[in-house]
Parts: C-alpha cells; structure tokens; sequence
C-alpha cells in the first residue's frame, strides 16, 4: 500500500507500505484507489528479481489482454528518476516484449537468448501461416530459421479433444516447413538450450 500525500507509509496486518509525493498513475478497482498497471510494476524494482520482473512487465504487454502499452513503462522508467531499483528498472524494460502468454515464455525466451547460440531473437506467440492459408501462434517463433518452440502443459496430455487439435496443429506446421521443438516443466535448462541450438544449426 502506498501513501500518495507522502505522509506515514500505512501499516497494518499483511500490509507493506510505503510513500510517495511525485505524481504516479492511478485507477479504480473494485471501489479502491490503486497504483495504475505500469506503476505497480515499477514499484516491484529491487523487491524481485529481474526475470520476475521482466515476466511482470511482459504480462502488461501481452495475452489475452494487454493491461498497458509500451509508452506506459518507458513513462513510469524515465519518471522513475534515482529511485532504488532503477537500474534494474531500466534493464528490464529493454527485455519486455509484447504479446507473451505466460512467465513460463518469457523465462524460456530469456533463458534461449542468453546461452549464446547465435540467431534472431524469437517473436512471443508470433503468427504463422500454414500451407492451408489457416493461421496459428507458436510460443516462440524464429521467423528466419522456421523453428518454433512449444511449451507443452499437463493439460495437453490429459484433455483428449486438446491433445487431438496439438497433433493437427503440429502436422499442419511440419507441412508448412517449420520445425517444432516441443518443451516441458520437466526439461533442464540445459537440455532446452540444446535442442532449441540443434534446431537452429539444422535450419542453417
């Protein structure tokens, strides 16, 4: 909870608070005066880490429903002056993307663009047109090598009618020439990285 007259931050049970006097977004929620999306997120600087944060950020760009724009973060970043967390702040705005569906994404993306096989960064649930002229998203898309890496919930092997459409999607992308690396919660971080570079040096 934060004070935006500056006075005492608020305290009580289950109640961290703090205090502001520069001018921040605000907005009404359920009959509440709260911190607007991308405020809130910039005030979580320094209290997470920063693919957290980053994840925080992507969700305000992303699916379903973005919650800001990108003119939104750069704003509250500028505004955010010397406070702590800032540098964090910075670095993490230059890794939100738009369109991201999950923190599961947005750490797999990370984790790929910082192993250091050489490639175009992937687009988050880029669109791609298949060989029928129907379209899809993949989770992460490398437009240029036609690689697309799928993260792979429980849900997908235990819901039937699920599991039938993920085998029409993936014959539908292996048919339009892309190669699908298919992920799960229970790979290592090493063994993605090394079948997502596999995939990219197949594609050379």
């Amino acid at each position: 909870m934060i004070d935006l007259a500056g006075r005492r931050a608020p305290r009580g049970r289950l109640v961290t608070g703090s205090r502001t006097s520069r001018p921040v977004d605000t907005t009404m929620l359920h009959g509440l005066r709260v911190l607007g999306p991308a405020s809130t997120w910039a005030s979580l600087a320094g209290m997470m880490s920063l693919d957290d944060l980053v994840a925080a950020g992507d969700r305000l760009l992303g699916l379903p429903v973005p919650l800001a724009e990108a003119a939104d973060i750069d704003a509250v970043v500028e505004d955010w002056g010397a406070r702590r967390g800032v540098r964090q702040l910075r670095e993490a705005a230059a890794l939100i993307r738009p369109d991201v569906f999950s923190p599961r994404e947005t750490r797999t993306r990370l984790l790929i663009m910082r192993s250091g096989p050489p490639c175009s960064e992937p687009e988050p649930n880029g669109e791609i047109t298949l060989h029928h002229g129907g379209r899809t998203r993949g989770d992460l898309v490398f437009r240029r090598e036609s690689v697309v890496v799928e993260y792979e919930g429980e849900h997908h092997l235990t819901d039937p009618v699920q599991w039938a459409r993920d085998l029409e999607r993936y014959n539908d992308l292996a048919l339009s020439g892309w190669l699908v690396i298919r992920l799960s919660r229970k790979m290592r971080d090493d063994e993605i990285v090394g079948r997502v570079a596999a995939a990219l040096r197949n594609r050379r």
